[in-house]
This record gives structure tokens, sequence and C-alpha cells, in this order.
């Protein structure tokens, strides 16, 4: 996963550590919790080793993108060398199931406008069976043990379950528009309204104009 994204990002422009990590949290998005820089350097030192990237330099002692406090590694910069562009792609064309685990398909889409439409499409199908299945394992919970969970335990199975729901319904859509050659929608922040939970009672609301009796 990460580097598959490391070397992605530095195809775009060669970058230092601090620069890369900030990059990657910016990217990445909802995984970025997992990139630290006691797992980035390590990193770096392996792909550099393999001749995947080389050293570019270093920024000025003073460069302002770089924290104070950061040490002098933090500013060595970092560039792809033609071995590991084609590393990347390789990475990019991979497309077993580890593809579609949330964290190496959150990298994967990241670079999805890289990616051949026919690997596009393996990776979202792929991901769409993974998602169903949990989504039928949450519904499995709340079919057959609702009565023995606790109200927060219930209230939580339904939130995965809707999760889940909403993702294979997003992941449809892309799949649709990936074989009618059609980009991704712009789409608001507020995002499709979720699906009914087959697992709990719908109960009318009263309106405005019901009144108490």
């Amino acid at each position: 996963m990460l580097d598959l994204a490391i070397l992605g990002l530095l195809q775009e422009s060669p970058m230092h550590g601090y620069e890369l990590r900030k990059q990657l949290s910016t990217k990445l998005g909802t995984i970025r919790a997992a990139i630290s820089y006691g797992s980035l350097y390590p990193t770096l030192r392996r792909l550099q080793t393999a001749g995947w990237i080389t050293e570019a330099g270093e920024t000025p002692a003073d460069d302002a993108g770089v924290p104070p406090l950061t040490s002098r590694r933090g500013r060595v910069v970092y560039k792809i060398t033609a071995e590991g562009k084609e590393r990347f792609q390789d990475l990019l064309a991979q497309v077993g199931p580890e593809a579609y685990e949330d964290a190496a398909f959150g990298v994967h889409f990241a670079f999805f406008s890289r990616t051949d439409v026919d690997i596009r499409l393996r990776i979202l199908e792929g991901r769409r069976r993974k998602v169903e299945e949990r989504r039928e394992g949450f519904r499995e919970v709340l079919a057959r043990a609702s009565e023995r969970l606790d109200a927060y335990t219930l209230e939580l199975q339904r939130h995965g379950f809707d999760a889940a729901d909403r993702e294979v319904r997003w992941l449809e859509e892309l799949i649709s528009n990936e074989r009618s050659g059609r980009s991704p929608q712009a789409r608001g922040t507020a995002g499709p309204a979720p699906a009914a939970d087959p697992a709990r009672p719908l109960t009318a609301r009263p309106g405005p104009d019901d009144s108490a009796e």
C-alpha cells in the first residue's frame, strides 16, 4: 500500500519526507492514520535500496515547508527512478484480493486516473463483492441476534449495515460509469440518502399539522 502511494506521488514531483507525508494524508484521507514517520522513512530507505527512488539533493535548512524541529533526514528530497516508474505500473496492475481490502482499495482508487479501465473495473467489482459479503454479514446478525443484543450494540450493527449498503450502491454507480465510459460525477458533500435498514422497523412520525390527542 505505502509503496504504491509513495511511488505514485513521486511521479508527480520530487518531495522531501515531510511533504510526502502531508501529501499522503491529503490524498489518502481516511487511511492517513496508518502513515507515520515510523513507517514512512523505513519504506523510503527500502525503496531507495531497491533502486526505485533516489535522493535528488536537499532542501535549504530554512525551508518553510519543513517544521523547525524536523531532523536533517526530513530535508532529503526523493525522486522516482525509471525502475520505480515500472514498479509503480506493476503495482497499479495488481488486482488480487489484497487490492479489495479497505486501505489498499483506497490507495488504488486514489490513482485510478492512471490505471487502465479494465484494471479499474476488476478492482471495483472485487471490492463490491467484498463489501456485499460484509453487508450480508451485518444483515444476518440483525436478523438472527437482534433480540439478544443491547441497544448500543444493535445500533452499531445497523450503522455497519448502512455504511456497507451505501458503499455497494456507490460502487455500482462507479462500475456503471466505467462500463459506459463516463467519469465519476461531481456530487455535493451530503451524498446519497441512506437506504432503509431491513432490520429497523419504520415508525411514522407526526407531521407539523398533526395534533396531539
